[in-house]
């Protein structure tokens, strides 16, 4: 259990709260510390994966842990910048990002029980989907259109890409819906 990608994934999940308070803090640059620290837990899924497989430290707690990490500090991040920006053109991709993300959890869940756990693995849409939420929740958090004086569209470019993320989200959602169809709609 105490392997390198193991603490690594952990150090994602003690991140959360952390993130949360440091972009809630009274402070002049808080959303752009807490921008930094959900960055920090994004690059952290990538090398902690990187990790156990080239050192050979794959783990079935490292496969629990792991997606459940991503899935909380997402769901955190999505649930605040819904706060932060308080329309509906944030919150409903976010909610659709949610829903997906437990929607995909739960058909992963059943089809591992009936030992068809590769029909739903990851693919690229998916890949894909992650990548986009996650620069998107990078800019939406960080808030920044200018940097010291410069345009950056940080914010605007997270709006297209949270709703690129939306629209990879839902064609994966389908994707993966189709191919567990078959034993989907047979009960097997």
């Amino acid at each position: 259990m105490w392997t390198i990608p193991n603490i690594i994934t952990m150090l994602r999940v003690v991140l959360i709260p952390v993130f949360v308070v440091v972009y809630f803090l009274d402070w002049e640059w808080a959303r752009q510390a807490g921008a930094f620290i959900f960055w920090l837990a994004a690059i952290t899924d990538w090398f902690d994966g990187y990790l156990a497989r080239k050192l050979e430290q794959t783990t079935e707690f490292g496969a629990f842990l792991d997606p459940v990490a991503d899935k909380l500090i997402v769901a955190a991040a999505l649930l605040m910048i819904t706060h932060s920006y308080d329309t509906v053109w944030i919150t409903i991709p976010a909610i659709l990002l949610m829903s997906r993300e437990i929607y995909v959890s739960a058909l992963r869940e059943w089809m591992g029980q009936k030992g068809k756990s590769d029909i739903v693995s990851v693919s690229f849409i998916g890949k894909a989907k992650t990548m986009a939420q996650m620069l998107a929740l990078i800019g939406l958090l960080s808030e920044l259109e200018y940097f010291m004086g410069f345009p950056i569209y940080w914010v605007s470019l997270g709006y297209i890409l949270l709703y690129f993320a939306a629209f990879l989200s839902a064609w994966s959602m389908v994707t993966y819906t189709k191919a567990a169809w078959q034993n989907l709609s047979n009960g097997n």
